[in-house]
């Protein structure tokens, strides 16, 4: 068998995230039926994550094996996947790795977008949160840097959800506004997240530029170690998995990741 890293990019609003669910639309069961078909083989991915129902991907990995050698010189099996995945998702390309390889486990570090749009814009109603109330960024930027101080974020997770440990390892946070779109961006870098954990700390931010909280109460919001202290989650449709860094020692090939 030979073990392969697939990198792609979705848009989640049709789908209940990546992971597969009983009688429910999602990435994985998608790929899956396509690679199935294309290859002839009991295809079975593992992704990166399990993004949420209506959370996007600029950038996703996931992982197959198959009987198949050298995958990833058929420069054709791209295009034949992207005629057969919908218009909500697109391949980039297949990448050889180490037979241990592993898209989740292996990930050094992924970083996540939080887009928030301040004018009504119909074209980006379901690829922004739309949010026209004024945001201090001064406050919000504040609280930003905080979170670099904790380890421990279980005040950010998804109620009885069923993670091992809530010890993440933030190395980047920051809102920046761009000058083109005037949209406000969240772009945090940690080498894992909690499911939900970045909606719940954006919500809890947007507190904070709004002024119902003060930077401070992020130190008091985590030390709780308890998501009711927190914030409501930022809708899905805002958010976006980035970048995935893993080390270079896994790919057999010569290419070089791909970001979008």
């Amino acid at each position: 068998m030979y073990r392969y890293f697939i990198e792609l990019a979705y848009k989640g609003t049709s789908y209940c995230g990546w992971q597969l669910q009983s009688g429910s639309p999602t990435i994985q069961e998608k790929m899956e039926d396509v690679l199935r078909l294309l290859l002839h083989e009991p295809i079975r991915l593992t992704g990166a994550g399990r993004t949420d129902s209506g959370v996007h991907a600029a950038y996703f990995v996931a992982h197959f094996d198959s009987e198949r050698e050298a995958l990833h010189l058929d420069t054709q099996l791209p295009y034949k996947i992207n005629g057969l995945v919908g218009k909500e998702i697109a391949v980039y390309r297949i990448r050889s790795v180490t037979p241990d390889a592993h898209a989740r486990f292996d990930a050094l570090s992924r970083t996540y977008l939080y887009r928030i749009a301040q004018t009504k814009n119909p074209f980006t109603i379901h690829l922004a949160y739309h949010l026209y109330r004024p945001l201090d960024m001064e406050k919000m930027n504040a609280a930003a840097k905080i979170l670099l101080e904790f380890r421990d974020f279980t005040s950010f997770s998804k109620l009885h959800g069923n993670a091992v440990t809530n010890i993440c390892n933030i190395t980047a946070a920051c809102w920046t506004k761009e000058t083109e779109t005037g949209e406000i961006h969240f772009t945090i870098t940690a080498n894992r997240f909690l499911r939900n954990m970045v909606r719940a700390i954006v919500g809890t931010m947007i507190e904070i530029g709004a002024e119902k909280r003060s930077p401070e109460d992020i130190r008091r919001i985590i030390a709780a170690k308890n998501r009711n202290e927190a914030g409501s989650s930022a809708p899905a449709q805002g958010l976006y998995l980035t970048k995935i860094v893993y080390p270079d020692t896994l790919f057999t090939d010569s290419q070089k990741p791909a970001y979008f």
